[in-house]
């Protein structure tokens, strides 16, 4: 049967072929639906006639072709051969599958599969955490109920029409044949389990038949009342119910819903409150949650998953549990109030996980969820929260290399929700380097992650890590393809911005790289034509920002070599190659970006060369269109950072940076205006002729660009 199954699911055209197909199939509905008493105590041949079923009914090869037919002169295509097979198979199947037998097989999976059996309450009552992970759909091929649930999912995906009516009437019968006060455990009792667990795994369609609303308030939410310690059977069922209905709950329900949730996980069984947890998951996720009927129970859920997480030993369960506690910290605002018994759990789980790292993965997921719900007040868990991180980052520890991606999306919040640099954080800098040297997996968090620290850490980072910064920077532009650039070039630019005099000549060697990619050709490629346009912004927003050292740094033998050694070829100096980009890319940047390059060129005007005048007019002409396209404006930007004075947010940060930018205080008006002066100064006669070629209209819009009489 084994060989089978592996065969239909590698070659399922060859398999369809009638011989095989329609005797295979039909023996295992037989063995499924009439099984004699050795095959009924034969569990795993049992389950692998369900493997077999499911794995035919579900087969996308079988599902019959409503494309037209494509006629091909050499004969049938292959992908006509596939088409004919899979249509011949749906008739296999249809004649194989009447709807009577169909009925039947519902019936048998919810009556006899679903049913629990002595043995399953012997388990459930010996261990009911392994219980429940046994019947958990994840691993539905190894027990014969869990089997049995993922058989009926796609039998009913594929018959809903005919079975919905069948598995509402078991659900009536069910119900009607055991009152919600019974606390014995009676076949009834039983079936009721049985047709809870049908009608939850396909709410979907259900939901036609049946108001959950009045299936709530009439059945399930009485179940609950009734305490007898056999009602576990049942609890667990409704647990179920309400997690995969969530998206069938009313307004008006959901408040009971989350009530009864929350009575469920303090429930005194184990596979009860389990279950509860990740039904909670499910409504906490769910894009309708309501906050507003879910914050008063806050307190007890809490206090329910700190108790369970204590009692349960499986590592599955911890997992559930810290998932639980991850999703409520990512979608509930009221957190503080409950930090400091969030830090002793979370201190607890780190300490007791050594060697766990799909747990620790899970705790670093919650650990980040808690310190954006924290925000500006994270600082308060750094002791417990600073050890773990730099555990996590530093790539020597033992297994830390399965935590890293999650260990930096956490340093990433920790730094973006900081109101201030403290040294510990600073000191953990030089990890990042180590990580990158490594590989560049996580490049665009590490981009995030120095962009925090030159935000956060100003000055203070710059001193004490610029060598790091250095080698960083120089490490990541030339190694990485463009999309990397697109990433890192916007962090070169704010460091710039931020200390114009001191980066620079600290990152000559990554800036002698940048004009390179500025010279080289992009052969119209869009990436790499944005790469070359950032490029050279940072490159124009140095000439504006530190003049000298960009003439020092374009006139250095060392840039020249490597240029030669890449293959540029360069005509006049370097400094005019640069205008020509300038002028070129224009129109494919931002408009700060733009004005940059037109301070940039209004620099230029000033230059003693006389091949400026043969470029004159495109630099007036460009100038002209930055001028008059407008800039950013700052006004709205200035007045929302004096509203958030208050708050030391990273945003706050980058938008003081933003206003406080001299290419946007700059007047470009008037900086081509004292240029042209000094242009007309230094050159004399030729200056008159090169404004002379201009063209009348472009020397109109110029005049008025620079609000000339």
């Amino acid at each position: 049967m084994k060989v089978l199954v592996a065969i239909q699911q590698r070659h399922p055209y060859s398999f369809g072929d009638i011989c095989v197909l329609q005797p295979v199939l039909n023996f295992c509905l037989n063995k499924i639906t009439d099984p004699e008493p050795d095959i009924l105590s034969f569990e795993q041949f049992l389950i692998k006639c369900m493997v077999m079923a499911k794995s035919v009914f579900e087969c996308k090869e079988y599902k019959p072709s409503v494309t037209g037919r494509v006629m091909d002169e050499n004969g049938v295509t292959l992908e006509q051969m596939k088409k004919n097979i899979s249509n011949a198979v749906a008739g296999v199947l249809t004649r194989l599958l009447p709807n009577e037998r169909i009925v039947l097989l519902c019936n048998v999976l919810i009556r006899r599969c679903f049913v629990l059996t002595t043995s399953d309450l012997e388990e459930w009552y010996e261990n009911p955490e392994v219980f429940h992970h046994e019947q958990d759909m994840v691993q539905w091929t190894e027990k014969l109920r869990p089997c049995a649930e993922a058989l009926y999912i796609v039998l009913f995906e594929n018959h809903s029409q005919l079975l919905a009516p069948i598995v509402v009437s078991i659900l009536q019968e069910a119900m009607n044949g055991c009152p919600t006060s019974t606390s014995e455990i009676t076949p009834g009792l039983l079936l009721k389990d049985a047709a809870y667990g049908a009608a939850a795994y396909v709410y979907y369609e259900l939901s036609n038949y049946l108001s959950f609303r009045d299936w709530f308030n009439g059945a399930l939410s009485l179940e609950l009342s009734n305490d007898h310690p056999n009602m576990r059977i049942i609890h667990r069922k409704v647990a179920l119910i309400l997690g995969q209905w969530v998206s069938e709950i009313k307004d008006d329900t959901k408040r009971a819903v989350y009530c009864a949730l929350i009575r469920l996980l303090q429930d005194k069984d184990l596979s009860v409150r389990l279950a509860a947890c990740r039904s909670l998951c499910l409504h906490v996720e769910d894009a309708n949650f309501s906050e507003k009927d879910f914050s008063d129970l806050l307190p007890v859920c809490w206090g329910s998953c700190f108790k369970l997480v204590k009692e349960v030993q499986e590592f599955d369960s911890k997992v559930q549990v810290l998932n639980l506690i991850s999703v409520l910290l990512g979608h509930v605002n009221e957190v503080i109030p409950y930090a400091s018994n969030l830090m002793h759990f979370f201190q607890m789980v780190w300490e007791e996980s050594s060697g766990e790292s799909l747990l620790r993965i899970q705790l670093l997921i919650a650990l980040r969820n808690f310190v954006i719900a924290l925000g500006y007040q994270s600082p308060s868990c750094y002791s417990m929260l600073l050890p773990i991180l730099q555990k996590g980052i530093d790539i020597n520890g033992p297994d830390e290399l399965n935590l890293l991606e999650d260990s930096m999306l956490l340093w990433e919040a920790t730094l973006s929700h900081a109101p201030a640099m403290v040294p510990q954080l600073l000191a953990y800098f030089p990890c990042l380097l180590e990580i990158l040297e490594r590989n560049f997996d996580h490049l665009q968090v590490a981009v995030d992650i120095i962009e925090d620290y030159i935000i956060l850490g100003g000055r203070e980072f710059l001193s004490m890590h610029a060598s790091s910064v250095a080698k960083l920077l120089d490490l990541i532009v030339g190694n990485v393809n463009d999309r990397g650039l697109l990433s890192i070039l916007p962090i070169i630019d704010i460091l710039i911005l931020c200390f114009p005099m001191e980066v620079p000549p600290l990152i000559s060697s990554t800036l002698q790289k940048l004009v390179v990619i500025c010279l080289s050709g992009d052969d119209g490629d869009p990436s790499k034509t944005a790469v070359k346009a950032s490029s050279a912004a940072i490159i124009a927003r140095i000439l504006v920002m530190n003049t000298n050292y960009l003439a020092q740094l374009t006139s250095e033998p060392s840039l020249s070599s490597v240029l030669q050694r890449t293959g540029v070829a360069i005509e006049d100096n370097i400094l005019l190659s640069l205008v020509g980009v300038w002028l070129d890319k224009v129109d494919n940047v931002s408009l700060p970006q733009k004005k940059a390059f037109g301070l940039a060129l209004s620099i230029i005007l000033t230059l003693r060369l006389p091949q400026v005048l043969d470029k004159l007019d495109q630099i007036l002409s460009v100038c002209t269109s930055v001028i008059l396209g407008g800039t950013d404006d700052l006004t709205e930007e200035e007045s929302r950072s004096h509203d958030e004075d208050l708050l030391p947010s990273k945003e706050l940060r980058r938008r003081q940076i933003k206003v406080s930018d001299p290419i946007n205080r700059l007047s470009l008006e008037n900086s081509v205006r004292d240029n042209l002066q000094t242009c007309a100064a230094l050159h004399g006669e030729s200056f008159n002729s090169a404004i002379a070629k201009i063209h009348p209209a472009a020397f109109a819009q110029l005049k008025q660009a620079l609000k000339m009489p």
